[in-house]
């Protein structure tokens, strides 16, 4: 039943308060009608008695507390869904944006929704090529699961998601495979740079691209990853799709959520963030996962720029409880040119041991990324002595690992935007590089597939080239 007032007693920032109000509820959408004939949007953020505190979406700018009225519509925030959204481009509220038809709705869903229940769930346990070899070699996402990128102001997680979203696919099965793309606060010309990049590519094809550029009201950032999961969880369990959903970036979401709570003057936590900040990513991040006898997944991958590259700023820290391992981009290696910049060393995926093996990338594989890993590591610390003491105290093993550390970035982290790697080219390159190091100190490698890869195949029959 739609109610409307005119008893606005106070405006701060995004909020204004409503007295007076009957039967208004938690999340309940309002219009609000300023004195010039202009409407807003907004939703009920707090009841209080007959007291609402409302959350305007399109900011307070132009509200005349005497001459404004607000409509309380009896509904929550929801979205018409339907799999025509394939290939569209919408605003962070789920409103067309890209000149085409508005969508007929299959079905009409709140866009809150609810964390998938653990006893539901099913465990993540197969391979997502991604064909960036940082990742699918030593950080393997498995479809189901939370997988984060923790970057940095300035390096390109742009580039390597879209180069994520263009190249993801599932071996060996054909099955419906889409991508949901959430971007908040981002700039025109990043938004540019994503529609343009999945068109040229014909990714757009299997993309929802929702953006909420910088310049967008900070409270709609609130909205955008919860209609993004609202899409993603109806292609997955209505409709039988496997979804990977890349969200980004997900700092700019929890400055959004920041601003609110000091307009509510609530007691700020760590660095003047929420109390709740890790319910609220809880609330959005568990969404994601398998469930028992449907079909579809929906596996996500949230992208989050670290403030002053800092790991323990509390957005990637609380993140980092949440999910299910970090991809890492490095600063260092950003500026060594190596691209994409992921730090192998301090990145993981707690589930990659999940997803690869026998029937799923190759048997080898294990073994391969341990060693390779423990050859860098050694690598990087003749690096580091190398810096103090110069390249002559170094030992003939010590150059060797140095020279191997150096090959293993240039070659095997870093590749080209538009490289599209198969698992098989990526596992090959790697025995490939292992055999810059001498065979007897190959000790984390069965002696079956040392047999098998390392003295088998010289590396003209690697089947990859540097």
């Amino acid at each position: 039943m739609i109610k409307e007032y005119s008893s606005i007693s106070n405006v701060a920032g995004p909020l204004l308060l409503v007295e007076g109000v009957d039967g208004a509820k938690y999340e309940e959408l309002v219009e609000i009608y300023t004195g010039t004939g202009d409407k807003k949007r907004g939703r009920v953020l707090e009841v209080d008695k007959d007291r609402a505190l409302v959350q305007i979406f399109e900011g307070s700018t132009g509200i005349d507390v005497q001459n404004c009225r607000v409509r309380f519509l009896g509904k929550t925030l929801s979205i018409g869904v339907s799999d025509d959204m394939l290939g569209r481009v919408f605003d962070g509220l789920g409103r067309p944006k890209d000149a085409g038809p508005a969508i007929i709705p299959e079905a009409l869903l709140d866009v809150n929704g609810a964390p998938i229940n653990p006893t539901a769930r099913d465990y993540p346990n197969e391979f997502i090529q991604t064909g960036i070899s940082s990742v699918d070699g030593i950080n393997t996402l498995v479809r189901g699961q939370k997988l984060p990128v923790f970057s940095g102001s300035g390096l390109p997680h742009n580039k390597v998601a879209a180069q994520i979203v263009r190249q993801a696919k599932v071996l060996g099965k054909e099955e419906e495979f889409a991508v949901v793309f959430g971007a908040m606060g981002i700039t025109f010309e990043e938004a540019n740079f994503f529609i343009q990049d999945f068109t040229k590519s014909g990714a757009l094809e299997r993309v929802v691209l929702f953006l909420n550029l910088a310049d967008d009201p900070a409270i709609e950032r609130i909205s955008t990853p919860r209609v993004a999961f609202t899409v993603a969880e109806y292609l997955a369990f209505t409709k039988g799709l496997h979804i990977l959903v890349v969200l980004s970036d997900m700092t700019n979401y929890a400055e959004a959520l920041r601003e609110i709570s000091a307009a509510r003057k609530e007691i700020p936590g760590r660095r003047g963030y929420p109390g709740y900040l890790y319910t609220d990513l809880a609330s959005v991040y568990e969404r994601s996962g398998r469930i028992k006898g449907k079909k579809g997944s929906i596996t996500l991958i949230p992208i989050l720029s670290m403030p002053e590259d800092d790991k323990t700023h509390p957005i990637p820290d609380l993140t980092g409880y949440i999910t299910e391992g970090q991809i890492i981009l490095s600063r260092g290696l950003y500026r060594r040119k190596v691209s994409p910049p992921v730090d192998v060393q301090q990145s993981l995926s707690r589930l990659k041991d999940k997803g690869i093996g026998k029937g799923k990338t190759r048997e080898d594989h294990a073994d391969l990324f341990n060693q390779l890993i423990a050859c860098y590591a050694r690598g990087k610390e003749a690096a580091e002595l190398a810096v103090i003491l110069g390249e002559a105290a170094l030992t003939d093993m010590d150059k060797i690992y140095l020279k191997f550390s150096q090959e293993y970035e240039g070659r095997y982290i870093s590749q080209g935007e538009y490289e599209d790697r198969t698992i098989e080219q990526t596992l090959d390159l790697g025995w490939e590089l292992l055999r810059m190091v001498p065979r007897g100190e190959m000790k984390r490698v069965r002696d079956e597939y040392l047999k098998k890869y390392y003295d088998a195949k010289t590396p003209e029959k690697a089947g990859v080239t540097g």
